[in-house]
């Protein structure tokens, strides 16, 4: 099939095939634990699933579906706006990829290779108007830096997140990252409960405020702490001059039973909104969904498993297809529930 007439259903079906044994390409992805990437619960490696019984995946899923929207339809019609500014770049919508890595990791290999990955993150998101952001993992090093590459091949248009690894190559990344132009860096303290690192030989370590502050310090980018649940968090990564956090848990990956994301994001908003941008991940499928994170507090979402599948489906073009299908339903959402630009949406959308 010619890829001018590739659809998005085209690129999940094609990622199917490919993810064979890996992951179900589902309809629902709610990390079940009779889905196929659940191998976990039953003693086998993690893959793409969520960690022990799934239960914080599931939970990032069930907390987004328990929030109703509020239609209203009774006025002037309008062209929603998504237009979002992220550190003075101008992007198409509040949406953008997360910093998934390590195709290895998920029993990707042969499927796909790192770099070509990488690259088909960075650079489809750029073509739908977003950044990809690019994470860390194992098989990373400062030879082989697979999403740094990537973000220079797009001329800086993307976001470094270091695994929470030793201090002095968290700087050096830091130091390419400024080097290539990117928009900004973090480090992953969710990463800390990683499995693949580890067990590859790559340690990871909790990170105190100290430690972030130094790695603010370190760099003339913005830094953002990804993996924050609590407001107690919150406030240290603000407090340490952290730029942004990421209220995360890691996909419900390295801790079980975390409550859904959506769920602890209202109170960090109430304790830091306005102070810190405040990013979310977990459970985000839709634009609906989309809708619902910006109207508990946060500024824009990343994307994660989806975008995984769209980029093993089709590379850069399924990542492209994906993302403007996320812009399509949000701005449906944004109509129906008289939203014409992103600050329009507030708790006000949401039933009681």
């Amino acid at each position: 099939m010619s890829n001018e007439k590739l659809t998005l259903e085209d690129v999940r079906d094609q990622a199917k095939v490919k993810l064979k044994g890996i992951c179900g390409v589902y309809k629902i992805c709610d990390g079940d634990p009779s889905r196929l990437c659940q191998r976990h619960s039953y003693g086998g490696p993690l893959g793409i699933g969520g960690i022990g019984s799934g239960a914080s995946f599931t939970n990032n899923v069930l907390a987004l579906k328990k929030i109703k929207l509020k239609m209203r339809l009774v006025g002037e019609t309008f062209e929603p706006d998504t237009s979002y500014s992220f550190f003075g770049n101008e992007l198409s919508m509040p949406i953008m990829a997360a910093s998934t890595a390590g195709v290895t990791s998920f029993g990707g290999d042969g499927v796909i290779t790192e770099e070509e990955f990488c690259k088909a993150v960075v650079l489809g998101c750029k073509d739908a108007g977003t950044i990809g952001w690019r994470g860390h993992s194992w098989n990373y090093s400062l030879e082989t830096p697979h999403g740094l590459n990537a973000i220079n091949d797009a001329n800086g248009f993307g976001v470094k997140i270091c695994k929470p690894i030793e201090q002095e190559k968290i700087i050096q990344y830091y130091k390419k990252a400024e080097e290539i132009g990117a928009i900004a860096v973090g480090v992953d303290i969710d990463g800390a409960g990683s499995v693949a690192m580890p067990k590859n030989g790559k340690p990871v370590y909790r990170k105190s405020p100290e430690d972030i502050r130094d790695l603010v310090k370190a760099t003339s980018l913005p830094v953002i702490i990804k993996g924050v649940m609590t407001v107690e968090d919150a406030q240290i990564a603000m407090n340490a001059g952290a730029a942004a956090i990421v209220v995360s848990n890691h996909g419900g990956r390295v801790l079980d039973f975390t409550p859904g994301t959506a769920d602890v994001l209202p109170k960090i908003a109430d304790a830091v909104k306005g102070k810190i941008k405040i990013i979310v991940d977990g459970g985000v499928r839709t634009g609906y969904d989309v809708l619902k994170m910006l109207a508990l507090g946060a500024e824009s979402v990343l994307i994660g498993r989806d975008i995984i599948r769209a980029a093993v489906g089709a590379g850069k073009l399924g990542v492209k297809l994906q993302m403007e299908h996320l812009m399509i339903t949000l701005k449906k959402a944004m109509l129906m529930t008289n939203c014409k630009n992103l600050k329009e949406i507030t708790s006000e959308v949401m039933e009681t």
